[in-house]
């Protein structure tokens, strides 16, 4: 009888122990997966930024060339650092636009690199631009339906583009959209660039667009905030 009492004990504690581990196994596996849609929710959050609906398209020199890991950013006008990282000019005022806006930033990149020197690329720019070249370009726009307003950015490269850019135009449909160009350029400005962008996208509204002189590039962050505020980006 004694036997048989503690043989019934000890499956009872048994069956009790079990249903305790499934319990704790339930609640941690619940808590996990709130943990992980809080991280998701989080990341997303941080993805999109302060301004979700505007993109910075820009290309810049030092994006699209091989340089090297030795290469002095303060011996050529056109290498600037910017959260130390090498970029160009124009990648410079892509970051000051997006500091100011806190719009997402997208780098036109090319498949193949330009030479490592300013002098050699804007030659081979004019080359392109006498064969009326598209080069091939890397990296694509995720969402761009989520965009209202494209930054649009370059170095003015023999009084046009660089084809990388008509490139660009050509790639993605921006109707609909605002575009508002930037350019720097050593005292060119946006030449005709400005109707060619309208030409491309003819159904695309084309704003005010800001011209910063390459070696004014450092010091440019109080004129494109004052472009942004007369254009409204900004209070």
């Amino acid at each position: 009888m004694k036997k048989g009492m503690v043989f019934l004990l000890i499956c009872f504690m048994l069956v009790f122990a079990a249903a305790c581990g499934e319990t704790e196994t339930s609640q941690n596996a619940q808590t996990g997966t709130s943990g992980e849609a809080a991280q998701a929710s989080a990341e997303t959050e941080a993805s999109q930024g302060e301004n979700s609906n505007a993109l910075i398209a820009y290309f810049t020199y030092a994006e699209n060339a091989e340089l090297p890991d030795g290469v002095d950013a303060s011996a050529s006008a056109s290498i600037q650092v910017a959260d130390g990282e090498r970029t160009g000019n124009t990648g410079m005022v892509a970051r000051m636009i997006q500091d100011a806006i806190g719009a997402d930033l997208f780098s036109i990149r090319t498949e193949e690199s330009y030479p490592d020197n300013y002098e050699d690329t804007v030659d081979q720019g004019q080359e392109e631009q006498a064969e009326n070249a598209r080069p091939r370009l890397t990296g694509q726009i995720e969402n761009l339906d989520q965009y209202d307003t494209v930054f649009l950015g370059f170095p003015n490269w023999w009084g046009d583009m660089p084809m990388a850019v008509y490139s660009f135009l050509e790639e993605y449909d921006l109707s609909g959209k605002t575009i508002v160009p930037f350019v720097t350029s050593g005292g060119s400005g946006f030449s005709g660039t400005v109707s060619e962008i309208e030409t491309l996208e003819p159904d695309a509204e084309v704003q005010e667009g800001l011209s910063i002189g390459a070696s004014s590039v450092q010091d440019a962050r109080n004129d494109v905030e004052s472009w942004l505020q007369e254009l409204g980006y900004m209070e």
